[in-house]
């Protein structure tokens, strides 16, 4: 049996995070993932992916994003690159293909089991993300066999599905994407849209992001949420990263030819069912929408930004078709269907006295009910922006801090990456 002091759970963005702060403060640890680093990165998302979030919010312990393009947005294959460099610079332990199947207390800590090997450890950082395991509706048994179905996880092109239309559920980043993408490559798309929250990509000639991160909104501590719950479980933005910074929301697509349509509720055979609540959803998305521009009008007018930035620009309302409550899918040529419904988490491998009910981690401020037991890359683990690539370093510093790793007086280590940023 190995033994070390720390065990970090993953290799994505948030483990590495974690490492750099142990590796900076001299402690014993060692970083295994099921795969490579930043796995999820390279073999679970689609070809054209890219961050929703601009390059200059790319930001790591001891690197922020240095490169010739602040105002692009990194492809996945570019985030992966980065990644590597990034764990190569910092010299982090990172042990490859090397899943974790169990973590047990032992005394003083915990036995980590994986397929070759046992370790010891006085403590296990847990950092294998939020977007873990696919979500799909039970609805999904329903459906007619001879209907293709992917998850967002496993779709990769237009070419690489049936023939014949598609129909995307989930109207949040990812769905919303993937039914443009369809469009644009002549695929005849119905989206079913539930609750959703819609931005403009660019306001007032700046990017929405600069705006929340202006606003503070980005850094919103855990503490100033009154149902933590549910912010956790709020839909992600409706954006793209594109290099030509477009706009994206459901007017956009349905403007292109997408048949929108109100949440999928029922999937029988090849007909499925759909809520007749997609107008409250729009008017309640737009409501907020609105609500954030007046506050971007208002730190404007406050900072004396007025001459700085550009005239207010909100997006038009979104204007939609009657959408249908029914559909024979075989009917509109629908041969594929595509789950964008979101993501739980599989932490059976976890002592159940850290999980709730649900089977989530149970953890205030990334420190769960089990001594020695952390985790680190949670949804609204502490602030707004907890699962950004930029954002996660905070929940790091502070689950580091715990583990007693910064020394008073220890100097700053800033990485240097070579090649591409």
């Amino acid at each position: 049996m190995n033994a070390v002091d720390t065990v970090v759970v993953g290799a994505g963005h948030a483990g590495l995070a974690i490492s750099a702060h142990l590796t900076a403060g001299g402690r014993d640890h060692v970083v295994l993932d099921r795969g490579r680093t930043a796995e999820r990165w390279r073999s679970e998302r689609w070809d054209s992916l890219r961050l929703l979030t601009p390059n200059w919010m790319v930001r790591l312990p001891g690197y922020d994003y240095g490169g010739p393009d602040p105002e692009g947005y990194m492809t996945a294959g570019e985030l992966v690159e980065l990644l590597d460099r990034y764990a190569l610079a910092c010299g982090l332990p990172v042990l490859e293909r090397t899943p974790v199947r169990s973590v047990a207390r032992a005394r003083d800590g915990f036995v980590v089991t994986t397929p070759d090997d046992t370790w010891w450890a006085a403590n296990v950082v847990v950092a294998t993300g939020a977007c873990e395991v696919p979500l799909v509706p039970r609805a999904a048994a329903g459906m007619d066999p001879a209907i293709t179905q992917l998850t967002s996880s496993t779709y990769r092109n237009p070419g690489r599905l049936p023939d014949g239309g598609v129909l995307v559920v989930g109207a949040s980043a990812s769905g919303l994407q993937i039914a443009d993408e369809l469009r644009r490559a002549g695929r005849e798309v119905v989206l079913a849209a539930g609750s959703h929250t819609r931005l403009p990509r660019r306001y007032r000639g700046m990017d929405v992001m600069w705006w929340l991160e202006a606003l503070g909104a980005l850094d919103r501590s855990v503490d100033d949420v009154g149902d933590v719950d549910r912010a956790r479980r709020e839909p992600s933005l409706q954006l793209v990263g594109r290099p030509d910074r477009a706009r994206l929301d459901l007017g956009t697509v349905s403007a292109a030819g997408v048949r929108v349509t109100g949440r999928l509720t029922a999937v029988h055979g090849a007909v499925a069912s759909f809520d007749r609540d997609l107008a409250d959803a729009v008017r309640a998305a737009d409501a907020r929408l609105h609500r954030l521009l007046r506050r971007i009008d208002e730190y404007v007018t406050a900072h004396g930004l007025g001459q700085e930035v550009g005239e207010p620009d909100p997006p038009p309302a979104v204007a939609l078709p009657e959408p249908v409550d029914r559909l024979d899918l075989a009917a509109a040529g629908v041969r594929t269907v595509v789950w964008a419904t979101g993501y739980r988490r599989d932490h059976r491998w976890l002592p159940a006295e850290a999980l709730d009910g649900h089977g989530e981690l149970r953890h205030r401020y990334g420190m769960t009910p089990v001594p020695g037991l952390f985790t680190v890359g949670q949804r609204f683990q502490t602030r707004r922006n907890s699962t950004f690539i930029g954002g996660s370093r905070h929940d790091a510093a502070l689950v580091a801090a715990h583990l007693d790793v910064v020394r008073p007086g220890r100097p700053r280590t800033d990485v240097a990456l070579r090649g591409r940023s």
